[in-house]
């Protein structure tokens, strides 16, 4: 339940988040940033029933969400997309870990995708979505 509520919080905040990228994000890529927005808002709605259907109480979202950068244009817009789906990967990987059936099968498709819109803000792809300590060692070198 843990790991569940963990990826529907997670979830929250993305979809916060998005809302951000949507307002400063180039005409170019609006149209990505809408998709992303929406399947966030999708897989939102899908773990509070799942979290409902497992007998607990779904998390709530917040009223606003401490953005880790400034986010005044376009290009901050896209860096924080690939933030949004980092942190979004981090928490699916740890639901792949903890769940069973079709509940792991889900969690393994919301990383995998997580895992591609953070491709495509970034423009690079990381060894191991979704791992931050493999992530960051790859980046650095390390």
């Amino acid at each position: 339940m843990d790991a569940v509520q963990a990826a529907l919080a997670a979830e929250h905040a993305a979809v916060y988040g998005y809302g951000v990228v949507g307002g400063r994000i180039g005409a170019e890529r609006r149209t990505e940033a809408r998709e992303a927005y929406d399947a966030h808002r999708s897989r939102r709605d899908a773990l509070a029933r799942t979290v409902h259907d497992l007998g607990g109480k779904p998390v709530v979202a917040e009223a606003a969400y401490a953005l880790p950068f400034p986010v005044p244009d376009a290009a901050s817009a896209a860096k924080l997309g690939a933030v949004l789906e980092e942190r979004v990967a981090g928490v699916y990987s740890d639901l792949v870990r903890a769940a069973e059936g079709p509940l792991r099968r889900e969690a393994a498709g919301a990383l995998r995708e997580a895992a591609v819109r953070a491709v495509r803000w970034r423009g690079s792809s990381v060894a191991f979505p979704g791992l931050a300590e493999l992530t960051t060692s790859a980046r650095e070198g390390v």
